[in-house]
């Protein structure tokens, strides 16, 4: 069977996509699906999972670490990451290495700072009814950091850092044992971040730790970062006995660019992308068909070169895309029905088309804005709604390690006054009890 003209692939290494084929649409929705990833095989072996550490605690904890990551670990001891190791790991770090945390902590911690709201929205009516909202911190919050392949400190600094700019008042995180990757950067990271207590436990397990409690790790009142499918999955089955940030599945960024956007430097944003993992998505909306050449001939030369190339082209074919719009307006349509966790505006006049962004996690202006620069230091967190979920989230600030409350205080006057209306609206509910209540309270 040929491949249909909307969904041809370049040399097999990523699917193009042109506006002018008849089964455009067709195309856009299939490339749309590649990022499904639920299944009712990994939601059951989650809900096992969750459920042996809700029973088990330490114990089943202890047998799933031993069954996915490290075969030899015995005691919950072994597991824990002491704040005398995370600052030996600090201090054994190049002068250039600590600075470079330094400088990303800071630029992060004075970013949230400036979008931090503390203490109260007053209100009052003009029977001096004094109604607010507070905004209280959270107490206890547990930070997933994903690892395995790879160490993330930026994504400890990136979650860390809003959470105790907020207020809260004890951060536990967890991250995966790793034996063939070097984890003395994110060690360093959370003794900067200053966190409470660092455990050495990944996966669902380590989600159904942080939900639930055992008898070492405590039960927090939030989890946020990102993780796999079936990290993921466990937090969504897990919300609701705990709170989430958000459901942060694979990695994605979708570039829209004018004829004039530089190729090369769009080309690396794409592989910066795809390197993530084979899940990662990277795509390209232009209405320039020479761009679009460009491009790919940019993406051939430097997949010669990079290191993780094989990883790159897996990304690309599963889930990558140079789409070819009719015109700026159609791509920004396309970017909104994507919803992409990065949205990476290449153009002249980025900012005059931010208002037509309406689903897009993190916006990036210009071509000189690279998301490279917002995955380590520009400031606001890279932790993104993904998969079409920017549609109705948001990406994780300090707002999210904060709760808001309710005051109401009424005056004689005040209660007097509403205390009628109260209650016909209780009566026209049913509810005697509640319309006494308010009548009462006429007098």
């Amino acid at each position: 069977m040929s491949a249909s003209p909307a969904f041809r692939r370049m040399s097999d290494l990523i699917r193009q996509l042109d506006c002018d084929s008849p089964d455009f649409d067709a195309g856009l929705e299939a490339l749309l699906q590649t990022r499904e990833s639920r299944s009712s095989v990994l939601e059951r072996s989650v809900a096992e999972i969750l459920r042996r550490v809700r029973d088990e605690g330490d114990a089943g904890l202890l047998e799933l670490t031993r069954s996915f990551d490290a075969p030899h670990v015995r005691e919950m001891s072994e597991l824990e990451v002491t704040r005398d190791a995370q600052a030996r790991a600090f201090e054994s770090l190049g002068a250039s290495s600590r600075e470079m945390l330094r400088t990303a902590a800071t630029r992060i911690g004075e970013f949230h700072k400036a979008t931090l709201r503390t203490g109260a929205i007053e209100h009052k009516d003009e029977f001096g009814n004094l109604m607010m909202r507070e905004f209280i911190p959270l107490s206890r919050v547990g930070i997933y950091v994903p690892g395995g392949q790879a160490s993330y400190p930026s994504t400890l600094l990136m979650t860390a850092i809003p959470a105790r700019t907020a207020g809260v008042e004890e951060i536990v995180v967890t991250s995966p044992i790793s034996e063939a990757v070097n984890d003395t950067m994110l060690l360093a990271a959370a003794y900067l971040a200053n966190v409470d207590s660092f455990w050495r436990l990944g996966g669902a397990q380590a989600i159904a730790a942080l939900a639930f409690g055992t008898e070492h790790i405590p039960r927090v009142d939030l989890i946020a970062g990102p993780g796999s499918a079936r990290v993921t999955e466990a937090k969504r089955q897990v919300s609701g006995d705990v709170g989430i940030d958000l459901l942060a599945g694979p990695s994605e960024v979708l570039i829209v660019a004018d004829e004039d956007a530089p190729p090369e430097w769009i080309a690396l944003d794409l592989c910066a992308q795809a390197e993530h993992d084979r899940d990662a998505q990277a795509v390209l909306v232009s209405p320039s068909a020479e761009l679009i050449a460009a491009v790919k001939s940019a993406l051939e030369s430097k997949l010669k070169d990079l290191k993780r190339a094989d990883l790159i082209k897996a990304s690309f074919k599963a889930h990558g895309a140079l789409i070819r719009a009719r015109s700026l307006d159609h791509a920004l349509d396309i970017a909104n029905r994507f919803a992409p966790e990065h949205l990476s505006l290449c153009v002249q006049q980025g900012r005059e088309l931010l208002p037509r962004v309406k689903n897009a996690g993190a916006v990036f202006l210009g071509s000189l804005s690279s998301e490279v620069f917002g995955d380590y230091l520009a400031g606001p967190s890279h932790v993104l709604p993904t998969s079409g979920t920017a549609r109705f989230a948001s990406a994780l600030g300090v707002e999210r390690f904060v709760k808001a409350r309710s005051v109401i205080s009424l005056t004689a006057e005040g209660a007097a006054e509403l205390a009628g209306p109260a209650a016909r609206f209780a009566e026209s509910e049913g509810l005697e009890a509640h319309a006494q209540a308010a009548r009462i309270r006429e007098r």
